[in-house]
C-alpha cells in the first residue's frame, strides 16, 4: 500500500469524504482504493449502516482513516452535510474531495488531481465513469442553459445533450471546462469554497443536494471547473440515461420535490412557464411503474406540492408509509 508524503507548506492537504449507508461491499472497496492514494486524511460518514459496516470501520488501522458514527439515517443529503462539516471543523483541509460508498477515484486520480494547474477554479470536478469505461451518465456536469445563451439556444433543439457536457469532453486531453453543476462523485471544494457556500441542505435527504449545492456555488461567484484528467469511477446500480425507475417508490417523492427546488433556482424567472411541461414530462412517467402507477402520481402530486411551497419538513417516516 503507497502512502502519501507527509504535508508540507506547498502540498496542499487534501481529505477525502465518503457517506455510507448499507452498502458494505462497496465501501470496501472505494476506502482500500482510498488508502492507496495521494491523500491526506480519508473520513467515512456512516448513516446508521446495520449490514456490519461499523464493526469493519473498527476492524482498520490506518492513521488517515476516521469514522463519523451517526445514530439515525440522514440520507445522503444529511451525511454530506454534516460530514462536510466535521472535516471542515476538525480537519480544515486545504481541498476535500466528495463522494458516495459506490463511488471512488481511477488508480492515480488523487496524485493527477496534485499535478494540475488548480489557479483559477474554487471546486473541480473529476471525469466520472462506469466500471466498463464509459460515461456516468447520472454524473455528467451541465452547464446551465437559463444563464448561456449558446446553451440555451442548443438545448431547444437537442434537449438534454444541449446543455450537459458532450463525451469529447472527456478525453483525457482535452481541457478543463467551466461548468454550473457538478455531483458528489469526485467533486473537489476548496477551503475557500466551504466557506463562501456553506454546507449542503441537510433536509434534502437524498437527490438534488449537489445540484443545489453547485448552483449556489455558482450564484455566490465561485468557479467550478470539470478537468477531465482526474478520473473517478461510479459503480452504480442506478439505470443509466434518461429511463429511470425509482426503487423503493418512495424515492418517486424526493427526487421530484427536489427538482422543483432545483429547477426554481436555475430557471429563475423562466421557471413558471416551464412548470407545466415538468408536470405533464412527470406525470406520463407513471406508465414505468406498472401497477404502482397510481401510487407513483399520488406520491408526486404531494412532491410537486412541497416543492413548490418549499416545504422540507415532511418527515421520512411519513413519505415511507406513503409508498406502503
Amino acid at each position: 500500500m503507497s502512502l502519501p508524503a507527509p504535508a508540507s507548506d506547498d502540498r496542499p492537504v487534501i481529505a477525502a469524504l465518503v457517506v455510507t449507508h448499507d452498502r458494505l461491499d462497496k465501501l470496501k472497496t472505494t476506502v482500500q482504493r482510498l488508502l492507496t492514494e495521494a491523500v491526506d486524511h480519508v473520513v467515512v460518514f456512516d448513516n446508521a449502516s446495520g449490514d456490519g459496516t461499523a464493526d469493519w470501520l473498527r476492524g482498520l488501522d490506518d492513521p488517515r482513516l476516521s469514522v463519523v458514527f451517526h445514530n439515525e439515517n440522514s440520507g445522503g443529503a444529511g451525511g454530506f452535510s454534516s460530514g462536510l462539516r466535521h472535516v471542515a471543523e476538525r480537519i480544515d483541509p486545504d481541498w476535500v474531495v466528495v463522494m458516495d460508498d459506490d463511488g471512488r477515484p481511477c488508480p492515480g486520480a488523487i496524485a493527477a488531481f496534485r499535478a494540475l494547474d488548480k489557479a483559477g477554479w474554487d471546486a473541480i470536478s473529476a471525469a466520472v465513469l462506469t466500471p466498463a469505461g464509459g460515461v456516468c451518465e447520472m454524473n455528467r456536469p451541465y452547464r446551465n442553459p437559463f444563464w448561456h445563451i449558446p446553451e440555451f439556444l442548443r438545448t431547444l433543439r437537442a434537449g438534454r445533450r444541449g446543455f450537459h457536457l458532450p463525451d469529447v469532453a472527456y478525453r483525457p486531453d482535452a481541457g478543463p471546462v467551466a461548468v454550473d453543476m457538478a455531483s458528489f462523485v469526485g467533486l473537489f471544494l476548496s477551503r475557500g469554497a466551504i466557506r463562501r457556500a456553506g454546507f449542503p441542505d441537510a433536509r434534502l435527504f437524498i437527490y438534488g443536494d449537489d445540484q443545489l449545492y453547485a448552483l449556489t456555488m455558482r450564484r455566490k461567484g465561485l468557479r467550478i471547473g470539470f478537468l477531465p484528467q482526474v478520473r473517478f469511477e461510479h459503480d452504480t446500480e442506478s439505470i443509466q440515461g434518461n429511463i429511470l425507475i425509482l426503487k423503493p417508490i418512495w424515492k418517486v417523492y424526493y427526487m421530484h420535490r427536489n427538482a422543483i427546488l432545483a429547477y426554481r433556482v436555475a430557471a429563475g424567472p423562466w421557471f413558471w412557464p416551464l412548470l407545466p411541461v415538468l408536470a405533464l414530462k412527470w406525470r406520463r412517467q407513471a406508465g414505468r411503474y406498472g401497477a404502482q402507477a397510481g401510487l407513483y402520481r399520488r406520491i408526486l402530486r404531494l412532491a410537486m406540492r412541497d416543492g413548490l411551497a418549499r416545504n422540507l419538513s415532511r418527515p421520512h417516516a411519513e413519505i415511507v408509509a406513503l409508498a406502503g
